[in-house]
């Protein structure tokens, strides 16, 4: 469906069609009615399937409908998100939308001085699109007023709930004077936080739910690989070099995991980015914008780059250890195939993280494909042989792997 079916001011369709916004998504097509009628909605899609355009593009053009100038008398908007960088993202898509319009949005978060985010505060914005540490430090210092708020959206939702953010969202809603309209977007939730997500809004919200049969994007293929934790590194360098011309996010456990594969790819004369909490704010935007632009193709991260973050070219997403939690596997793989992009997955499995791929394909309700590789393949990937060597050398090598594999055989 094409989006001026929805009656939107032409500056906004102007703007959606100088972003490429031509037809809707599913989640579009069924949130956008119901979201410019005020209603309350839950609404649960896969990832990359345009959620964040989805509450964009209505609150948008509420606000520039009902603004005879660009004159701001007071935040309209609230979207929560859970980081830093999903704030910048979100912050993005509103200014693009907004460029024609009389509405004025602003992301705010921590990691940065405060100073600059105050006076923007002061000159006066529509809408706040806010990490709940720095609003609420904001909030507490007196330059921050969200009494005019008529719209309260929380992106990945689970995951606000998950953090245990529940105490500030339900004072935050305290907080909310004015009879208002609050927004659940998300790709994956729980019973338990459905509970959660209900007793924040009204009796008579609209859930939306999208392909739930299967949470990950039909535009993803995902498989897993067996290999030993040890062997990891040899088979994501052999990947990224079979597939020079892609654009990678590996996923690790921790930040000393991040730097360790960082360190692994160097020597395999591979260059990458590591992106993780204990790096600050601007080294993490300096990496973002790098990745971004294709100046350097491998991101190295931690789940928090797994949930919302929107890269449209990142054509693989390798799962170096397999997520804890069921639910980042979901997110973490959505970050390939955005909206009609196609996208691999590959998860590398070591013995040990065998109870994790079972939770994984409980969440899923169905097995994930296997990439079978021969004991062969297996060993020359995870011995490989030393480049600096002369010919005779690695003729020799070779011949030792040959005289072991048949050493093996007759013990068989």
């Amino acid at each position: 469906m094409k989006f001026e079916k929805f009656h939107l001011s032409e500056d906004l369709v102007r703007n959606l069609t100088d972003n490429g916004f031509f037809r809707t998504t599913d989640i579009q097509y069924k949130a956008i009615p119901s979201i410019m009628k005020g209603e309350d909605v839950l609404a649960i899609a896969q990832t990359g399937t345009g959620k964040t355009a989805a509450f964009a593009i209505p609150i948008i053009n509420g606000i520039h409908s009902n603004k005879s100038s660009k004159r701001v008398l007071g935040i309209k908007c609230l979207v929560l998100v859970p980081t830093r960088e999903l704030a910048q993202q979100i912050g993005e898509v509103f200014n693009r939308l907004s460029k024609h319009t009389k509405v004025k949005p602003f992301a705010l978060f921590g990691g940065v001085e405060q100073d600059a985010q105050i006076q923007k505060l002061q000159d006066g914005i529509d809408i706040l699109i806010s990490t709940p540490g720095r609003m609420f430090d904001l909030i507490s210092q007196g330059h921050l007023n969200i009494n005019y708020i008529e719209t309260l959206v929380l992106d990945e939702a689970d995951h606000m709930l998950d953090l245990g953010f529940i105490d500030d969202i339900e004072s935050i809603k305290q907080k909310l004077t004015r009879r208002h309209q609050t927004l659940f977007f998300s790709a994956t939730i729980s019973p338990e936080i459905k509970k959660l997500a209900f007793s924040q809004v009204r009796s008579s919200a609209i859930r939306i739910q999208i392909s739930p049969e299967d949470p990950v994007s039909k535009n993803v293929s995902h498989f897993v690989m067996f290999v030993d934790m040890d062997d990891k590194r040899f088979f994501l360098a052999e990947y990224i070099k079979q597939h020079a011309d892609g654009k990678f996010i590996i996923f690790v456990r921790t930040r000393v995991r991040a730097e360790r594969v960082a360190k692994a790819m160097l020597r395999a004369e591979i260059e990458t980015l590591t992106i993780h909490g204990e790096k600050d704010q601007t080294d993490r935007a300096d990496v973002m914008k790098k990745f971004r632009s294709g100046a350097c193709k491998v991101l190295i991260a931690t789940d928090l780059t797994a949930r919302g973050i929107d890269i449209p070219d990142v054509t693989h997403v390798i799962n170096y250890d397999l997520p804890e939690k069921s639910e980042n596997y979901v997110h973490r793989i959505g970050r390939t195939g955005r909206g009609f992009n196609k996208g691999i997955a590959v998860s590398f499995c070591s013995p040990e993280e065998k109870p994790l791929l079972e939770q994984i394909e409980t969440l899923l309700t169905k097995k994930v494909e296997v990439i079978k590789v021969s004991k062969t393949d297996y060993q020359m990937i995870s011995q490989p042989v030393d480049m600096s060597l002369s010919l005779t050398e690695m003729i020799e090598h070779e011949e030792s792997l040959m005289l072991a594999n048949k050493r093996k055989k007759k013990k068989k």
